[in-house]
């Protein structure tokens, strides 16, 4: 074979290399609840507050086969005594703002985190802490390990803790903090691999408790 062809060839597998590629990627359609807000409003005033899009978000490319893996993930916390419902609410495919469709972790820093048994190519995470209430929590901090202890490879890929109140010495977080509505929040995380997940809130802007609702990790 010539060098031409070879050249040909390599340069055909390489474009139907990307073409496969892109294929394989397919919208993420998350279910949304229904949308319910009670009681008066409050006006929520921060500096580091991401603006209202104004309209449904757009949708995310993720590879195909992505799914909801935090259904079969062991969730842990640093309150394993919760004020309100139980543990396992965070992860039981339940987003509905309904009483009984949370759970409620003491105030101040508390975290949350997943297990999933061995690792995984992680693409997303949407997290509704508690939408009966247009309010903010304070200082949302994902990271993740390779281990349970949070030592090993420690990294931290989501952070709107600007002022480092909850006191993990990670310096100013660049992520905005955002009000809580019935889509959650969703960040993108483009296929990082991990086994070990952890989210952290300290309170929010209507009182000192910290809420999940539901968390949806996609990955594969």
């Amino acid at each position: 074979m010539t060098v031409f062809k070879i050249a040909l060839v390599a340069a055909c597998a390489t474009a139907y290399s990307g073409v496969a590629q892109a294929e394989d990627l397919v919208d993420l359609k998350i279910d949304l609840p229904k949308p319910r807000f009670e009681g008066t409003p409050v006006p929520v005033k921060l500096p580091h507050l991401k603006k209202p899009l104004g309209h449904p978000r757009p949708l995310i490319k993720v590879p195909a086969g992505t799914h909801n893996i935090a259904l079969k993930a062991k969730v842990t916390s640093s309150d394993m005594e919760p004020v309100i419902g139980e543990i396992e609410l965070i992860n039981d495919g339940d987003k509905e703002a309904t009483d009984g469709s949370y759970v409620e972790l003491g105030p101040f820093v508390q975290w949350i985190q997943f297990d999933f048994g061995a690792p995984k190519s992680i693409s997303a995470i949407a997290v509704w802490h508690y939408h009966m209430q247009a309010r903010v929590y304070h200082d949302v901090i994902v990271q993740i390990a390779d281990d349970a202890a949070f030592k090993k490879n420690l990294k931290t890929v989501y952070n709107n803790d600007h002022d480092d109140s909850a006191e993990l010495n990670l310096g100013a977080g660049k992520d905005l903090a955002y009000v809580e509505v019935n889509e959650g929040e969703l960040i993108e995380l483009k296929g990082i691999k991990t086994q070990f997940l952890r989210m952290y809130s300290n309170g929010n802007t209507a009182n000192e408790m910290n809420h999940y609702t539901e968390v949806e990790i996609h990955g594969k």
